[in-house]
């Protein structure tokens, strides 16, 4: 299992509060090591199991989406 972190842009992350429930739904995902969610860098430090990336990300965008809707992270 080889992993890999990376560090994502968000945009219209609006307040600490939800980057804190963002932060902490996503560390809960299977395949995610770690997540950091900074609320004033509007960024997000992943660190998962590349063997699942896209099984990840699609499932770190349905936890943002369910906080903050109109939320969006920078994957590409």
């Amino acid at each position: 299992m080889a992993m890999v972190k990376k560090v994502y842009a968000m945009e219209d992350l609006d307040c600490a509060n939800c980057a804190r429930k963002m932060q902490d739904a996503v560390n809960k995902l299977d395949g995610v090591e770690s997540c950091e969610v900074n609320f004033m860098l509007q960024k997000m430090t992943l660190e998962f199991d590349e063997d699942s990336h896209d099984k990840v990300i699609k499932q770190v965008k349905k936890c943002v989406r369910r906080v903050e809707p109109d939320c969006t992270v920078l994957f590409d």
